[in-house]
């Protein structure tokens, strides 16, 4: 179960990204980060980012134009 949820819904790119990474800037390794947003550049911006860094995509998936990421901080 995430720590913390972050719905970015109704933010145009890059918003959801940029307040994805403000988050898990304040969170400790190992807790985990729900993201909810509706831009469909999220889908590919957030996976993009969580590869080049230390956190962890644990699931991703979209519903009706809603994307739903779960992120663990890495250390």
């Amino acid at each position: 179960m995430a720590q913390k949820i972050l719905d970015a819904s109704g933010l145009r790119c890059p918003m959801p990204l940029l307040k994805t990474k403000l988050e898990l800037n304040s969170m400790s390794p190992g807790d985990e980060l729900e993201v909810i947003a509706t831009d469909s550049g999220s889908a590919r911006d957030i996976p993009a980012f969580l590869k080049l860094s230390r956190h962890h995509l644990v699931s991703s998936e979209e519903a009706g134009g809603r994307f739903r990421f779960v992120i663990r901080c890495g250390d």
